[in-house]
């Protein structure tokens, strides 16, 4: 079997804010239909790449390339804390927002687009709670609504940032179980992670963002690094490689 195709190319990108840069310049590639968490302490870039791949962000310097030399479509996920909840919204209705990207803001949903919603509220647990608003929605619940969104929406491509924050166990481990299948389904996932334990169990690939150089490449590769550099503070060259 040939090796896939990168879908995602970091040219010595540069990332940051209003001009300002946020760690250090990464170059390497993210393969189509590749599964990898992006590691490293606060403030090294980990939420700034995603926001920039999503084309949110500009880069301070370098180039973000995208096969075909375009930008795919995008299913991305913020931090809860960046999410309001308090939009006078159902569940449901939610959901359906997954379908906009083909449908368009104004025109109402389909039968298909209907029973492609009802599929993914139940794959996420919250068939008996469509209808119910938002607000009264606990953490875990509002984070199953929002990856049920994400599979409505098919995107190739799903950026998710910390999707595991403040929820509970059983809630954390059906959302893994849907990131896993959305790799075996042949998208591109990226996501933003602190608990070393769920990198190494669930992600084969890694990209570890820290203040003296990117780490790139198989996880246990990566974590295995990334242990003896917190342990010894170890010194090196940048080690990069593409995924």
């Amino acid at each position: 079997m040939g090796l896939a195709a990168a879908m995602i190319t970091l040219d010595n990108l540069v990332m940051g804010y209003r001009g300002l840069r946020v760690g250090l310049p990464v170059s390497g590639t993210f393969q189509s239909g590749s599964l990898t968490a992006i590691i490293g302490a606060n403030g090294t870039g980990k939420s700034t790449l995603l926001k920039t791949i999503a084309g949110l962000l500009p880069p301070v310097a370098g180039r973000v390339l995208f096969a075909d030399g375009r930008r795919p479509r995008i299913a991305y996920l913020p931090q809860q804390a960046e999410m309001d909840r308090q939009f006078p919204v159902n569940v449901i209705e939610v959901v359906a927002m997954g379908c906009w990207p083909r449908t368009g803001l104004l025109r109402r949903i389909g039968p298909r687009d209907q029973r492609r919603v009802l599929r993914a509220l139940e794959r996420v647990g919250l068939s008996s709670l469509a209808n119910r608003s938002i607000e009264a929605l606990s953490g875990g619940q509002f984070q199953r609504m929002l990856f049920a969104r994400l599979l409505v929406q098919e995107a190739p491509l799903v950026l998710l940032d910390e999707p595991f924050t403040g929820i509970d166990i059983q809630t954390c481990d059906l959302l893994l179980a849907v990131i896993e299948q959305l790799h075996r389904d042949g998208r591109t996932v990226l996501v933003v992670l602190h608990d070393h334990q769920q990198v190494a169990r669930h992600f084969p690939e890694t990209l570890l963002l820290s203040p003296e150089c990117p780490v790139w490449g198989n996880s246990a590769d990566v974590l295995s690094r990334w242990r003896g550099r917190t342990e010894s503070r170890f010194h090196s060259t940048a080690y990069i490689r593409a995924v």
